[in-house]
């Protein structure tokens, strides 16, 4: 009986669900392809997110050892000072905890430069990645509070600094951060070290002072310097693909 039908009319039928979610799926325009973009940018959003979440983790807990160390070494100093006379032995046993203190405090500071660094690249992909979603859907922008540009002045703005280029901005922002801190606490040490080194060898108490002195500022001098000009010269490295146009500056 099957003889006198046609090669078309023999093909199993495929239940109508079949057919229209292989058409959606295959369509290269519409809802599912939004939704693949869509799927993507949140899954990168929330790697960056993690990649940020950890970068700070590490850097604060590099920021607590370092302190853990630098206490207990103060603790240290003052139970020894009890147990046998200040004199050279003494300073040159300080001196020795002061330094190694003084060489986790610089690699503790470089850490936390480098953190902060990973930061910036992570805010710099979020505020692409919210670019994209204000493409895909151009009511929402009103609901972002962080940047949906990734340009440096847009980008800063996630951590309130209004000015970009200014350098006083920059330098007021990076003193109240946890490495501005970090930087003068480790330029403290290395002013210490330098004083009770300068004693150890023999140098009176006013040139010990004058000696930690200078080797404090100049560890903060150069601590905020090296800073500053690298976070400047990795925000100009970093590639602008989404500027405000003229009509978000008016906005």
């Amino acid at each position: 009986m099957d003889e006198g039908l046609s090669p078309r009319a023999q093909e199993p039928r495929r239940p109508p669900d079949a057919v229209e979610e292989q058409e959606v799926a295959t369509s290269p325009t519409g809802g599912s392809r939004d939704s693949l973009i869509l799927q993507v940018l949140s899954t990168e959003h929330f790697s960056l997110l993690t990649h940020r979440s950890l970068a700070y983790n590490e850097a604060f807990t590099r920021v607590g050892m370092f302190l853990t160390f630098l206490s207990m070494s103060f603790v240290a100093l003052a139970l020894l000072s009890g147990a046998m006379p200040i004199g050279a032995d003494f300073l040159v046993i300080a001196a020795t905890l002061l330094g190694f203190d003084l060489v986790i405090g610089f690699t503790t500071f470089i850490r936390v430069g480098n953190a902060n660094l990973e930061d910036l690249h992570a805010v710099h992909g979020m505020a692409r990645i919210r670019h994209g979603y204000v493409e895909l859907a151009p009511e929402t922008k009103p609901y972002f509070t962080s940047p949906t540009n990734d340009d440096m002045v847009s980008v800063l703005r996630a951590y309130t600094t209004a000015d970009a280029g200014s350098i006083r901005s920059n330098i007021l922002y990076g003193m109240s951060s946890s490495g501005g801190m970090l930087g003068l606490v480790v330029s403290l040490v290395a002013g210490a070290f330098g004083a009770v080194t300068a004693l150890a060898l023999g140098a009176s108490s006013g040139l010990a002072f004058v000696i930690g002195a200078v080797l404090g500022v100049s560890c903060i001098v150069g601590s905020f310097r090296w800073a500053l000009g690298r976070a400047i010269r990795n925000r100009r490295a970093l590639e602008v693909r989404f500027p405000p146009l003229a009509v978000d500056a008016s906005d």
